[in-house]
């Protein structure tokens, strides 16, 4: 039997650069490829889909996922939807995600809702343990995707609607949870890694 769970995220980030600025980062596979954790690949194939691997060690494993990306509903610099797909040895992904363009003074808020049905051996873990390391992931990717094209430092993320949780540490069983759905993540920024 095979497990699939669906995976809703949605947040919103200001980023300290303008609008177009913003648009044309998030279409770059150079300034992609350095602002997914792990990402060794990020090819443009046209003008609308792009190809990412990305491989990253999580306590003793190391996993490489790749992934399929394409953009629908070009509204340049506003808005577009991305759909895509990824796999790897320990499960798969697939979604879209909406992503909208904001100005804000001499910033750009960016927000986006991602859905996406994970599953194989990750998606065993629960739902509420991949939210929570979506999150941690998007964050990590928005902040250094930030760093890479602000013009001004970085100011904090606004209203992510998935809340903080806290792991034991001591508990050798959560740490392998955390482990796989961290790679099940990774899955997931393929496929938005875009917004």
């Amino acid at each position: 039997m095979i497990v699939v769970l669906l995976m809703k995220l949605t947040g919103s980030y200001q980023i300290n650069a303008d609008k177009q600025k913003v648009w044309e980062a998030l279409n770059d596979p150079e300034i992609l490829k350095q602002a997914i954790p792990g990402c060794e690949e990020f090819k443009k194939n046209s003008d609308t889909e792009f190809t990412a691997t990305a491989t990253n060690k999580i306590g003793p494993f190391n996993a490489s996922f790749t992934g399929d990306i394409e953009l629908t509903d070009l509204n340049p610099p506003n808005s577009y939807k991305i759909i895509g797909s990824g796999s790897s040895p320990v499960g798969f992904a697939t979604g879209e995600a909406k992503v909208k363009l904001e100005s804000i003074n001499d910033a750009t808020k960016l927000i986006y809702s991602v859905e996406a049905n994970v599953g194989g051996k990750i998606a065993q873990v629960g739902s509420r343990l991949i939210d929570i390391t979506a999150k941690k992931i998007a964050d990590i990717f928005f902040k250094k995707f930030s760093e890479l094209i602000s013009t001004k430092p970085v100011i904090e993320k606004k209203k992510e609607k998935i809340s903080k949780a806290k792991f034991p540490r001591e508990n050798k069983r959560n740490k392998k949870i955390l482990i796989y759905i961290s790679l099940t993540i990774f899955l997931g920024i393929i496929i938005y890694s875009i917004s």
